[in-house]
Formats: C-alpha cells, structure tokens, sequence
C-alpha cells in the first residue's frame, strides 16, 4: 500500500535540490576567485567555531570561502531533514535517541572543556531541537522503500562531501577537490531525483502490459545513459582544469593558438608561455594543460552529438508533446547553452560570473540526464518487432472494440475462434 502524497514534502525536496544548486554556484565563485585556501583550518574558522566567526572578518576571499561552509552546513541539515522525513513516524524514536545523545555531549564538553563553549552551545541546541521536533513530526507514514534508501545515501553523500572538502583544506590537495567537485554533482542528482519522485502530481509510467506505442526502445536508454556518462566525465575533466589552473590553458576558441589542433612539442610550449607571460601576464602552462584542454572540448562535441540524437529520435518516435521529448529536448537546450558558456568563459578571460553559470549549467546538464534516463527506464522497453510498426508521430492508434474483433473474427474464412462463438451466443 502506497503512502499518502505528502505536497509539504515534495516541496521541501525541491528547496533542498534549490539549496543544493546554490551551494554549487558558491563553490565555483571559490574557484573561479581562486580563494579556496583562504581560510587554512577545517572544521573551525580561523581558531573560532564557524557559526560563531565575527561578520567583521569576513572580506575578501574569506567571504566567499566562509559563505560557502555555511551554505554546505544549511544544505547538510536540509539533507539531515528530508531523510527523516522520508521514513515517517518511526524516524522519532531515532531522533530522540541521537537529540539526547547530542545534549548529553553538549553538557559534557561545557563542564570538561570550558574554552570550548561555543561547540557545546552547538552540539547542546542540536540536540534540544531534534528532541523537541520528535514529539510531534514526522507525522507522516514511511515513504517507499526505495525513497527511504535515496534519503539515506543523500545523508551519506552529504557528509562525505563535507569531510573531502574539509581534507582538502587540511591536506592541501587538489586532487581531493576534484573528488569533492565531482561528488557535490552526483549529490546534486539525488536530491533532484527525490524531488520528482516525492511529487504527488507524477503520472506513473505505463506499466510492462502496455500496448507498444508507449514503449521506449532500448537504444533511447542507452542513449540517454551515454549522454549523462559523458556529462559527468566532461564535469570530471572540468573540475581537473579548474584546480589545475588551466582552465585558460588555450585562451583561445573555436581555434587553439590559431590551429585546429595546437602543437604540444617542448618547443611550441615554451612559445605559448613567453608569450603568456609577456603579453598577457598569464602563469605558464604545460602540455598536459592543453591537452587537459584538448579533451575537454571534445568530449563536449561528443556530448552535443548523443544528446542531440536521442532528443531528435525522441522527437520524432513519439512527438514534440510527449514527456520523453519534451525532457530531451530541454537537455539538449541546456547543452547548447553550456557550450556557449564555456566560448564565454575563454573569451572574457575567465569572469568569474560566466565561469560559474558554466559550472551551473553542467550541474543542470547532468541532473536533466539522470533524471530522463529514470523516467525512460519506468516505460517497458519495445522489442524489435515492435520499433518496426511505428505510429504516426503524435497521434493514438485507435482503439478497437470487442464487437470489432469478433466482427473482423467472422469474416474470416474457416476462422471461428472462442471469442466469436461467445459474441455469437450473446446476440442469441
């Protein structure tokens, strides 16, 4: 038995993926400013607990820095939040089990530790709250399963991703921020994918017994999971750019220093360089930058092509009204403007603005894509005798009545099937 739509939920699962989304535009205006170090300690502020650091202290990169740990702890308590809510009324009982616990090690660093009384402040009122919120919500019934275990890794994703950018800062590492950037978007398609299923409006897919005009060749899901694979590896190499610093490694586009494909020899990287350095006071750069570069903007021409074929083959199997396409075809918008994006980025010399709406739009790029390749995979896939009578785009096969058939039935020559007999029996 399915549980009641909750609206007040799906609603809230849509301000935790808004949340989310935001936390991402914060985290590229820390790399793009290039201030990710501009606060050296982790998880304290400059020796003070994070909620308790003075606003007098916050200038320069340390705003973007410091903002940007604010954000990640809302969206971390958002994700605490929705899982909770997602398993109902018996989620209480572990509320009031950790709310004491928290309250219990509130009071016990107050009275050992003095000096520290800011994190008992916070550890105590944590703990007073989710006490306080546990005699009376959730109120709701356990969501599906499968919800419940979507909220459960969102938790597990959020506090991972809290503990990468944190060992990032301590061990000052780019590689881990590559992890961290990477996670923050396979993070962001879950709480995306909590939002369209906790929806009580959804329509639900047809089911395996549908006729075959709603059923979605295999090779549409394959599309669909290609394109999203290769948008999150474009998002891998993105975020391998940016804390390389070679997000300007070929400063120019469509051309790369005037070529189709630029010269990566020894001597032709010691030219880029002198020329960066003396006309451009840009850092030098290696040949593994460009061709860092190189991969990045093929695997975009790559993605422009999956994506464009499934939202074309979309289109034309089942018509511009249909929701596969309608999804598709708003990807494949998204791609096209990620990719004008990113010219912008190269030709303003990186603004940081434009480098960040480049960051937002892949998050929504790979988002649209895993979310159309759940939605695809609801519909029974059509077999091979079934892709080869295609209906007319748009438009319903009619429907046929019992009475039809065993009309149809009659007129057969030497055909007298069971369903005949009884219409016959019927009409006596």
């Amino acid at each position: 038995m399915n549980p009641a739509p909750n609206p007040a939920l799906h609603r809230f699962a849509l301000a935790t993926a808004g949340a989310t989304l935001g936390l991402l535009g914060l985290g590229g205006l820390v790399t793009s400013h290039g201030v990710g170090m501009a606060v050296p300690d982790w998880p304290n502020t400059y020796g003070y607990n994070m909620f308790f650091f003075p606003v007098s202290q916050w200038v320069g990169g340390i705003f973007y820095e410091h903002t940007h740990r604010l954000a990640a702890s809302a969206v971390g308590l958002m994700t605490c939040i929705l899982a909770l809510w997602l398993h109902g009324r018996p989620a209480r009982r572990f509320m009031r089990a950790t709310g004491g616990l928290l309250a219990a090690l509130g009071l016990g660093v107050c009275l050992g530790w003095p000096a520290r009384w800011t994190d008992a402040l916070v550890a105590g009122l944590s703990g007073l709250a989710l006490l306080g919120a546990s005699l009376a919500w959730p109120r709701c019934e356990p969501s599906s399963k499968g919800l419940r275990r979507l909220g459960l890794a969102a938790v597990v994703a959020v506090v991972l991703q809290g503990v990468l950018g944190g060992l990032r800062v301590v061990l000052f590492k780019d590689q881990i921020g590559i992890f961290h950037a990477v996670l923050a978007q396979l993070f962001f398609v879950m709480v995306c994918l909590a939002g369209l299923l906790t929806n009580p409006l959804r329509t639900p897919a047809p089911t395996p017994g549908s006729v075959h005009p709603g059923a979605v060749p295999k090779a549409f899901l394959a599309l669909f999971a290609a394109g999203s694979f290769l948008i999150l590896v474009q998002l891998a190499l993105g975020a391998t750019m940016r804390h390389q610093h070679a997000g300007l490694a070929i400063p120019d586009f469509p051309l790369a220093y005037g070529k189709v494909w630029p010269s990566m020899d020894a001597g032709a990287v010691a030219g880029y360089n002198q020329r960066r350095v003396e006309m451009e006071s840009m850092n030098p750069i290696t040949a593994f930058q460009i061709a860092l570069q190189m991969a990045h903007r093929l695997v975009a021409l790559t993605i422009a092509v999956v994506v464009g074929a499934g939202a074309w083959g979309a289109w034309r199997r089942f018509g511009a009204r249909h929701r596969l396409s309608r999804m598709a075809l708003f990807w494949f918008g998204l791609i096209l403007g990620q990719a004008l994006l990113g010219a912008a980025t190269i030709w303003s010399n990186k603004a940081a603005d434009l480098a960040t709406a480049h960051v937002l739009a892949g998050a929504l790029s790979l988002a649209t894509g895993g979310l159309l390749c759940w939605t695809a995979s609801r519909y029974p896939a059509a077999s091979s005798s079934q892709a080869s009578v295609e209906p007319q785009r748009g438009k319903p096969e009619p429907v046929i009545s019992l009475s039809e058939v065993a009309v149809q039935d009659r007129l057969k020559p030497g055909r007298f099937s069971p369903l005949t007999q009884r219409t016959s029996e019927m009409e006596s």
